[in-house]
Order: C-alpha cells, then structure tokens, then sequence
C-alpha cells in the first residue's frame, strides 16, 4: 500500500503541477524580501495545506464536490461546483496556463506582441482541442515522464541560483512589511490548489478505491497521506521559487513570475537555459490545460447533458479568447474572484472535517457558509476597485479584517448560530 500512496501522490502533484505554481512564489519571494519565509509559510498553508485537506475532504462524500456543497443547500451547490469549476478552467485556470507558456517561451527571445501571442495561443489550444477530444491514456504517459523532468529542470536552477546568483537582502514592499505571515497566507489563493483540489479530490479516491479500499477511515487515511507526498512536493518547489525570486530583487523589474524565472534562467545559463526552461514549461502546461478541459467536460456533461464534444468547443474557445488578453490581465481579473471563492471553499472544507461535532446540521453549513459569503463578497468587489465607504466602515470593525482575514469570526459566529437552531434544519448526511 506504501507504493500505492507514493503513485498516486506523485499522480496529484502532477495534477496540481501548472502555472501558478511557478509565476506567483517568485512574485512573493522579490516583493516580500527580508521579510520571505514568514511570506512563504504564510503562502504554504493556503498553497499547500488547504488543497491537501480540500482532497480528504472529498472522500468524505460517495461523488464529488458537489454533494459537499449540497449540504448547504442544493442551489448553492449547483452554483457553487459550477463557479469553481468556471474559474480552474475557461475563465483563468487554462487561459493562465497558456499566456505563462507563451511568456517563458516565446517572449524572452522576441519583442512580444499581441500578433505573437495570437498565434502561439492558436496552435496551443488546436492541440488542447485535438487531444480533449479523445484523451485516452496519452496525458497520463506525458505527465509521468513530464513531471520528474520539469522537477529535475527546478533542481538545476535552484542549485544554479545557489551557486550563481548573488543573495541581496532588501526590504519588502509595503504589503509585506507589518505582516509577511498573513499576506503571504491571502496571496496563496492565487494558485487556485485548493478549489481545484475539490474538482480533483474525486481522481484520488476513485484512484484508491480501484486498488481495493473501500472504508471511509481508509480512504480519508490514504487520500491524507497521498496528499501528503504532493504536499512535500509542492511545499519544495513553492520556497526553491520563491527563494530564486528573493536572489533577482537585484537584477530588475519583472512584470510577472514567469519573467522572473526566465531571467534567473538566462542570466545563470544563457539563453539556452532559458529556451529549455521554457519548453518544459510549455508542455507541463499543455497537459495541465489538457486535464481541465477534459474536467470541465465531464463535470458540465453530467450536468446537464449536453454533448461532452461540444463543451470542450466551447471552453476551449472562451479560454483562447480569454488567454489573448495577457497574463497580466488574467491575473488581475482573477484576485477579485478568488478573493471572493476561497474562504467560502475553505469554510466548506473545514465544516465538513467538523460534521460529525454537529450531526451533519444544514443550519450550521448555511449559518457559516452565508455569514462568509456576505464577508468574502465585499472583499472580491472592494478587489476590483469599487468603493463602498458607508460597508467599510462597518466592515473595518471585523476582527482580522486588515490582514484580509476578517471573514474568520462572522464564519465562526454563523456555524454557532446554525448550531444553536440546528432542531430547524435536518440532517445534510
């Protein structure tokens, strides 16, 4: 069973393994400065432990996310599922996967223009479309042999940037200042892990109940351990990351991540290195924009049976015209968003390793799940830039509420309201 474990770890790695992992720890790491392991723990617990425990808590159902967020209301759950899927695939996870792509590995050697990106988004997504069709078992073999290549491509550059690059401690930026730990902690919902593991988490269950596990307290034993042998996997390439964009602060301003990584590529190697980084990243993210597609499909399929062939046209088809508005605006569109979903993911994950404490009550579910909601949708909306003064006020009294945390204690106060009424809900078991 221990081999089993570490295969379907290094499976979920895989599955994790695509562009926010790589464009937002070297972000942290030059911003955050002095201040960078406080950052990166911060960023770990939402990067790595929360999609870990988003996994567990999946094999706490019989199908998938959805029936976790069905113990809120079934509205909710359809709503919810679909905007989760939404955002890991058309909206910003492949789109996002694509433009990293095309900026480690076109735009290092080339003035980059949006004629080039055009064209290389095209041909990036004919393929995705071709392979989505009919995946077979060929992303799977890919990402076997992908994965331990493009880790080996990371161990060279941090060993590179150990022995190559200079290590200049200097102060970090504003945001990181006071509170390294917590900002750190909100940054992490960049990597979109953790609301993607809810879509993934039903891939490590079936995986272990094929091998003949069959009892709830062994599947969540095994999914926690498998989470585990990803968790080191990515908690590893999240601080060699961040560490390498600690060691650039020097060496310029970057626009995003992957500029960092491939400047820190090339000015270690050359421009080969740099060429080789890029190809490895290319392909990891083909098979990462492959896998989503391929979900999307599935999930929106049994939904609502429209041809699986005909989603993938279309979520392939949003996510090319989404991807040639930049990476940058990608990621600007996406904080709001994932400011608004994660602690509602979150708070679900957290009430579902709960359950049992409160008989599986809807009343503390919905009590929890809107308090937060009220909270985390003030934040997306404030995050795109729109002023609500008479809210702010109000809101600023929230405790955490300038570490961005400050939909913890409404959270908190709405499970133990629903607790309290809980004779006026049944059972969401």
């Amino acid at each position: 069973m221990k081999k089993d474990t570490i295969i379907i770890g290094f499976m979920l790695f895989a599955l994790f393994f695509g562009a926010g992992n790589l464009i937002y720890p070297p972000t942290l790491g030059i911003e955050s400065g002095s201040s960078y392991w406080a950052a990166i723990a911060g960023f770990v617990i939402t990067g790595v432990g929360l999609p870990i425990l988003a996994v567990a808590s999946v094999s706490y159902v019989k199908n998938d996310a959805r029936e976790l967020a069905d113990r809120v209301h079934p509205l909710f759950g359809l709503v919810f599922t679909s905007l989760v899927y939404l955002a890991i695939g058309p909206f910003f996870g492949i789109p996002r996967a694509a433009t990293v792509a095309f900026e480690m590995s076109i735009e290092p050697f080339t003035n980059a223009t949006s004629i080039l990106l055009f064209i290389f988004t095209t041909v990036f997504f004919l393929f995705v479309y071709i392979v989505s069709v009919n995946p077979s078992k060929m992303v799977d073999r890919v990402g076997q042999y992908l994965t331990p290549i493009l880790l080996l491509a990371i161990i060279v550059l941090c060993i590179g940037g150990f022995l190559m690059l200079d290590s200049v401690s200097v102060n970090p930026a504003d945001k990181y200042a006071e509170t390294p730990l917590f900002t750190g902690f909100v940054e992490g919902y960049l990597t979109m892990d953790a609301i993607a593991a809810l879509a993934f988490g039903i891939i490590v269950v079936n995986a272990f109940k094929d091998r003949g596990i069959s009892t709830q307290k062994g599947l969540i034993q095994s999914t926690l351990k498998a989470g585990l042998v990803a968790g080191i996997g990515l908690t590893a390439v999240y601080t060699s990351m961040g560490w390498i964009g600690s060691k650039m602060a020097s060496a310029g301003s970057f626009s995003n991540g992957g500029a960092i990584l491939s400047g820190a590529a090339d000015q270690m190697f050359g421009s080969f290195g740099a060429l080789l980084l890029g190809i490895i990243v290319t392909l990891a993210c083909f098979t990462t924009s492959v896998g989503l597609v391929v979900a999307c499909g599935q999930f929106f399929h049994k939904l609502n049976g429209i041809s699986y062939k005909w989603i993938i046209t279309i979520v392939t088809l949003v996510s090319y015209l989404i991807a040639n508005q930049g990476l940058n605006t990608i990621v600007s569109v996406s904080v709001p968003v994932l400011t608004f979903i994660y602690p509602i993911a979150i708070v679900l994950i957290i009430l579902t390793f709960l359950n049992k404490w409160f008989d599986g009550s809807q009343a503390v579910y919905r009590g929890g799940i809107l308090l937060t909601v009220v909270v985390a949708l003030y934040d997306g909306i404030t995050a795109f830039g729109f002023e609500m003064p008479v809210v702010t006020s109000a809101m600023q009294n929230l405790p955490f509420f300038s570490l961005g945390l400050g939909w913890i204690v409404p959270a908190i106060i709405g499970g133990m309201i629903g607790y309290l009424t809980r004779g006026a809900c049944p059972s969401s078991r």
